[in-house]
């Protein structure tokens, strides 16, 4: 599928305009068991027959974790739990690897798992230890003891292609299935700027100088809760020198030679790769 802009990519809000309000704590009422369901169980979601389940939690579901009313699907109430890895799910229902959905279930399930992910790790005032209370209207929280508010973490990053001609410098961690580059990325420090830390990043991960900075587009990244902010820039001087406790390696890949495996398509890196990695210029 080709991506007209970053916008359009999963996990932006764009992906689920057309059937999902987001509601906050205290905007709406929760009306029981007439709801549908996100349920997670580590990186797959339970579907009822390709379809989010409806109605009340079928007998035997014990919840780790919620249940969290967040929103509107096709206008029903919807609620997110997490169940165990260990969980037998039951055997109407199907585990699906979140990969695998359409974009809007997909961008559903990464935000239902950013919102379980924020609500379990901010469980207690990190300033005094005390307990936590929730701020109406919002997905902040308020400490009862010393009053301080507390608001979902999000991590910016950086994400950047390098280009020198017609060559990009593309890297990958040991970590990745054999074959796989993808772009140089990494997350915004105290006190830079993006363009500042696209410029770090490069340098301190391959040893390249980089100039012209330019910023392409930007993509919600719910593992667990990163914005990756995505620039091209140029090549300016330098060699690569692979930073090994970052990197595996980093090359420079001709147009036309490109690696085994690329990022994922609904990735910011494959919509990058794929709209400014030819000749320099915008494909859309």
């Amino acid at each position: 599928m080709k991506y007209p802009d970053t916008i359009n990519l999963p996990f932006n809000a764009e992906a689920l305009r057309e059937r999902f309000t987001q509601k906050k704590p205290g905007e709406m009422a929760d009306d029981g068991d007439h709801a549908a369901w996100v349920i997670l169980q580590g990186d797959t979601i339970l579907l009822d027959d390709g379809a989010l389940p409806q109605g009340a939690l079928l007998p035997g579901m014990i919840p780790s974790q919620g249940p969290m009313l967040f929103g509107l699907w096709d206008g029903a109430p919807i609620r997110v739990v997490s169940l165990s890895r260990s969980d037998v799910p039951p055997p109407s229902l199907q585990a699906v690897p979140t990969v695998e959905l359409p974009d809007d279930l997909m961008s559903l399930a990464g935000l239902a798992k950013q919102l379980l992910y924020w609500d379990r790790l901010c469980n207690v005032c990190s300033r005094c230890g005390g307990s936590l209370e929730r701020i109406d209207l919002s997905w902040g929280k308020r400490c009862t003891s010393c009053s301080h508010e507390h608001y979902p973490h999000i991590h910016p990053c950086v994400i950047v292609l390098v280009k020198r001609g017609d060559e990009m410098l593309l890297a990958r961690k040991p970590e990745w299935p054999k074959g796989r580059y993808s772009l140089v990325a990494g997350f915004v420090d105290f006190g830079e700027s993006l363009e500042e830390c696209v410029v770090r990043e490069v340098a301190e991960e391959t040893g390249i100088k980089v100039h012209n900075i330019r910023y392409v587009g930007s993509q919600n990244w719910p593992f667990p809760s990163q914005l990756m902010a995505g620039f091209v820039a140029d090549y300016l001087e330098g060699e690569v020198r692979v930073d090994q406790t970052e990197l595996e390696d980093a090359r420079w890949f001709p147009k036309g030679v490109m690696p085994d495996m690329l990022p994922p398509r609904r990735s910011i890196a494959r919509w990058i790769i794929e709209t400014y990695g030819n000749d320099g210029e915008d494909q859309r």
